[in-house]
């Protein structure tokens, strides 16, 4: 006899299949409203916010609100993990995570329309996480306004620890995050004339090399910055000079003062190139996320809580030059951000990522009770 499958990992499943890219996220916005749709309705309060929701579960005797953010989008990328409940999406897969932070947001959310606790929740699906960011524009809406939490917490899956670990430090958790697009413009011509042209290829390659220059030679030996670029694209054919060239790339930081420093030098950088290789250039950072900083005292507590429960791992990490758009949220209301540890041979944003669903009831369990003992503090 096959075993029934866990509620919340049906779900999951479910998510899996239909990923969305940020703002776009329709379907599984309907998928979360008819789900919610079956709970008891006594307590519940529903708000769309674009293509994501605020959720909130009125408390018994609130004195204040916790608020818990799970984001929805999908990513680019064509699946490869051969699973039956594989995207349906061509081109787009659930490479992050996502569908496992909804799941376990909703199985929060059934605990708790169902036995009441003293606080408010808002429970938040944020839409376009992976970009173009939907946590600052979140942040800054009416809704947010009227039922803004007095604290708030998020998890993100992590492959590289055991099925429902958590993982956790005290203040900075994940870096400050840039987007970087470079534009080039020289002047094309036949590959037998290069004399006559300016060549956007060999600039592009030029200055790839003195961008790796800054992070070596301008940025603290002592703190930590990366500057990527993952993709350039120019030219035409193989025998035409190439007039323009695209650079597309990140810069990640620990501290905003470096992200400053990189930008500077970088645009220095662009500046010397356009008169040595006598072309124009333009560069823009893009979305930009905020680093996702823990508040000391809170995230102490949740430790020391976590660390008195049986069959929970904690692990004390070390920052990570990982992006986050909670960072906004963090940065205007106090809280913190955990990796869930899901035990995946392929890490995040990888085509074949195939998390152990395992880790979707323990968090659910361990966040709830959690939730529970953070309410009937006095």
């Amino acid at each position: 006899m096959t075993a029934a499958i866990h509620p919340f990992i049906k779900i999951r499943r479910e998510l899996h299949q239909i990923p969305e890219l940020g703002f776009q996220e329709f379907k599984t916005q309907q998928y979360l409203l008819d789900y919610l749709s079956k709970l008891p309705q006594e307590r519940l309060e529903i708000k769309k916010w674009r293509t994501g929701l605020f959720v909130k579960i009125n408390g018994s005797n609130p004195k204040q609100t916790i608020g818990y953010r799970a984001d929805m989008d999908g990513l680019p990328i064509d699946e490869e993990t051969g699973l039956d409940c594989r995207s349906v999406h061509e081109g787009k897969m659930h490479a992050c995570g996502h569908d496992f932070h909804m799941s376990i947001a909703l199985g929060l959310i059934t605990h708790f329309v169902n036995k009441a606790i003293d606080d408010n929740l808002l429970f938040i699906f944020q839409p376009a996480e992976e970009g173009p960011g939907g946590a600052e524009p979140m942040l800054k809406s009416e809704i947010m306004a009227e039922w803004k939490p007095d604290m708030i917490i998020a998890l993100h899956i992590a492959p590289e620890y055991p099925a429902g670990a958590v993982a956790i430090k005290e203040g900075l958790l994940f870096a400050n995050t840039s987007e970087l697009f470079i534009d080039l413009k020289g002047k094309g011509g036949h590959a037998a004339y290069p004399h006559q042209t300016n060549d956007m290829i060999v600039a592009a390659c030029n200055l790839v090399t003195q961008l790796q220059t800054i992070v070596s030679r301008n940025v603290d030996p002592l703190d930590s910055a990366v500057v990527t670029i993952g993709k350039i694209t120019g030219g035409t054919v193989q025998n035409i000079i190439a007039e323009t060239a695209r650079l597309e790339g990140t810069i990640r930081t620990l501290s905003p003062q470096s992200m400053s420093k990189v930008k500077e030098r970088i645009n220095a950088l662009i500046h010397g190139l356009e008169i040595g290789y006598q072309c124009e250039a333009k560069v823009d950072y893009g979305a930009m996320y905020h680093q996702v900083y823990n508040e000391e005292v809170l995230t102490r507590e949740f430790i020391d809580y976590a660390e008195k429960q049986s069959g929970i791992d904690v692990i004390h990490c070390k920052e990570a030059m990982t992006g986050e758009d909670f960072g906004y949220m963090l940065a205007e209301i106090p809280g913190f951000m955990f990796w869930l540890g899901v035990d995946s041979e392929y890490g995040l944003h990888h085509a074949k990522l195939n998390p152990n669903e395992a880790a979707i009831e323990k968090a659910i369990s361990f966040i709830a009770d959690y939730l529970q003992f953070k309410s009937a503090q006095k």
